[in-house]
């Protein structure tokens, strides 16, 4: 008897521990297009209720499935045998929208809050940072309570220490920090904390789309990590400039190629206010430097809608003159909402397999076409088999920029 009870005391502690899992799993804020079927994957005995009103709908394993029409932002609880609220989720939902895929190079201009930490070093055979728990990609904040927004500002704060202690708040991941370090002085009589830091980066790809209405741009289909700790980097602000492209390496089997190209005589175009997993965003003030046009607006397909089969991608290999080429789509992942790897995509176009060997470093971005809808964008290849990469859904990018923060 008493081992019978053993047994279900564990399993009820197993089933709640599963639905405690469930909920802390669910993501506290949705974010839709319209027309898009809303679903949460939950256990029987969970039900949603809309905030403020008296419906309710029951939320059963992999079962629901609303369609959302009404366009904005809705708060709802998450409440368990419709007694007890467990969380709150909010869901935002975007019209549906039409935008001109663009396939420019372009180059961006990176503006990190504070200076990020990409290395270290011995000073006089000392490291002052030891006992400081700063860590590479930690970013710097402030010294003695002033800004630093530049490695300038860094370097003069340091050597004027004359030697004593300095303030140091910092951000590791998300959460901020004060700690202490004292500079050492080297061999040229200049005062250093040991820390290689950085203020900036910089970078060329494919601008993806624009969308005339909010005068919003999204390129690349992923974010921009730091070459050196190869987070993604936490930005202020950037700039998006025109590029000119010097050269295109071609890629082989187990060396990616790239498009060359340099920003130093760029105009700046646009202004950078996201980098993020899923590409790079802000607004574009200056739409005739990459000929983009009203009358060249299409419709963004839904992920649900998009085929297996012949595509095309729009990029740009040589200075001023963008071309279509053939692909294939080869698998659609529908429910991937984790990563920017929504689909396989096989370069089918003996012209760009020509000049490029397939997929190249600074195509990521290129817009995906499939019967005249925008339906996604290049942001991978595999090393081994250039022709081959991924895509990102164009919605995810939709989303990632109209994000309500």
């Amino acid at each position: 008897m008493k081992k019978i009870k053993s047994i279900i005391i564990i399993l009820s502690l197993l089933i709640l521990y599963i639905y405690v899992c469930n909920i802390t799993l669910l993501p506290s804020n949705y974010i839709l297009m319209q027309g898009e079927n809303f679903s949460i994957f939950t256990f029987a005995g969970l039900y949603l209720q809309e905030k403020n009103t008296p419906y309710t709908l029951q939320t059963v394993s992999n079962t629901n499935q609303t369609k959302v029409d009404k366009i904005g932002k809705t708060d709802y609880s998450l409440n368990l045998f419709k007694i007890f609220s467990v969380k709150d989720i909010s869901v935002n939902v975007i019209p549906k929208t039409t935008v001109v895929p663009v396939g420019r190079a372009i180059g961006m201009k990176l503006y990190t809050e504070g200076v990020l930490v990409v290395g270290m070093s011995e000073i006089e055979g000392k490291k002052p940072y030891e006992k400081s728990g700063i860590q590479e990609g930690d970013i710097i904040l402030q010294i003695n309570q002033n800004e630093i927004d530049t490695t300038e500002d860094l370097m003069q704060m340091v050597n004027e220490c004359n030697g004593k202690a300095l303030s140091i708040k910092y951000m590791h991941g998300e959460e901020t920090t004060t700690t202490n370090i004292t500079p050492i002085k080297n061999a040229n009589n200049e005062y250093k904390l040991g820390l290689w830091v950085r203020d900036a980066a910089a970078g060329v790809g494919t601008l993806t789309f624009y969308e005339p209405s909010s005068k919003m741009f999204g390129t690349l289909g992923h974010g921009i990590l730091d070459v050196d700790t190869s987070d993604l980097i936490k930005i202020e602000n950037g700039e998006l400039v025109t590029t000119n492209i010097i050269s295109v390496v071609k890629g082989e089997k187990g060396s990616p190629g790239e498009i060359r190209g340099t920003i130093e005589t760029g105009y700046n175009i646009g202004d950078i206010s996201k980098n993020t997993e899923f590409g790079v965003f802000g607004k574009l003030n200056n739409p005739s430097y990459i000929g983009v046009s009203e009358k060249d607006e299409v419709e963004v397909c839904p992920r649900e809608e998009i085929q297996k089969g012949n595509a095309q991608i729009i990029c740009e290999l040589e200075n001023g003159k963008k071309e279509y080429y053939n692909i294939e789509i080869q698998k659609i992942f529908t429910n991937n909402n984790q990563d920017n790897k929504s689909m396989l995509i096989k370069i089918t176009d003996e012209k760009l397999i020509e000049k490029t060997g397939g997929i190249i470093q600074g195509m990521s971005g290129a817009p995906i076409i499939q019967n005249g809808r925008f339906v996604g964008a290049v942001t991978h290849v595999l090393v081994n088999d250039p022709t081959l990469g991924y895509g990102v859904f164009a919605d995810i990018m939709l989303k990632q920029m109209k994000e309500v923060n």
